[in-house]
């Protein structure tokens, strides 16, 4: 059996869409490797999802944004930063190792 997430409606959706869009532009093919060269630059890792907002590199205002969700809009904001974390080419994953490193 296959798993499956529960589909959890989202309450903000202006900001939440907002805040999509945003980590969506982070990890497209054009702008990935200069978002990863930023984070390797700053000494965090890249699952630091607190840290990279903190940092501004999801971009300015994000922190706002993102506050003003529901919980459960952050949570499903987290995890969709996570999946695209893990969707980065393997190639560039090796070459930003570093930032991928759980140590």
């Amino acid at each position: 059996m296959k798993f499956e997430q529960a589909a959890i409606a989202v309450q903000n959706v202006p900001d939440y869409a907002r805040f999509q869009a945003l980590i969506e532009a982070l990890f497209d093919v054009r702008n990935v490797e200069a978002f990863l060269s930023r984070v390797r630059r700053l000494k965090l890792r890249v699952r630091d999802f607190d840290g990279i907002l903190g940092r501004e590199l999801i971009g300015n205002g994000a922190a706002e944004v993102y506050v003003a969700l529901s919980v459960s809009d952050q949570a499903q904001t987290r995890e969709r930063y996570l999946q695209l974390v893990e969707a980065v080419p393997p190639a560039l994953r090796r070459k930003y190792l570093k930032v991928y490193a759980y140590y």
